[in-house]
């Protein structure tokens, strides 16, 4: 039995594969299909706000595991299943990967050459807040050409994160909890 192109397998299964997800609390990030030898590789990549522990693996391997077994015929025959978070260096491309990067502290490269080191603020459909040296910007995501979180090993000077809660409820942008509240615009 001849197997399916690689982006065919990965546009079948997408969309039922994002849905299981989804349906325990995870985005779906990235799905791929690669042959392996006899078999294939399917690589699932999720996300979540709170992060991704190894029992939230655990359980989206086997929800997934699942899905695939009533998919073989997409597959085409055997399959090894990677279940995956996104590591550290992945960049920040969707406006959730902004916001879950709050107060985190990365590096941009922005549209004009420019580079710059900053603490993420509130992030909204259009726009960033970012603490950049001792100021307060917000940049349009269309004016940021890569941007990535930078490791920290200790925690973020509470002075920056004052600064950017400061910002926030300047333009109203989320509650005391720093939780996001709905703008009146």
């Amino acid at each position: 039995m001849s197997s399916p192109p690689r982006n065919e397998v990965v546009a079948r299964l997408e969309p039922t594969v994002a849905d299981t997800v989804a349906t325990l609390g995870f985005d779906l990030e990235e799905l791929d299909v690669q042959q392996a030898g006899r078999r294939r590789l399917v690589k699932v990549v999720i996300d979540a706000d709170d992060g991704v522990g190894l029992d939230d693996i655990t359980d989206v391997s086997h929800a997934v595991s699942d899905v695939l077994d009533t998919h073989e015929h997409v597959l085409a025959g055997s399959y090894t299943l990677e279940v995956t978070s996104p590591g550290v260096d992945r960049p920040l491309t969707k406006v959730r990967h902004w916001r879950r990067a709050r107060n985190r502290l990365a590096k941009l490269r922005l549209t004009d050459g420019s580079e710059l080191t900053a603490r993420v603020g509130d992030a909204e459909d259009g726009t960033v807040v970012v603490l950049a040296g001792g100021r307060i910007r917000q940049l349009a995501y269309r004016d940021i050409e890569h941007a990535v979180v930078e490791v920290e090993f200790q925690q973020p000077p509470a002075k920056e994160l004052a600064e950017l809660d400061r910002a926030a409820d300047a333009v109203g942008r989320h509650d005391d909890d720093g939780e996001d509240t709905e703008d009146s615009r």
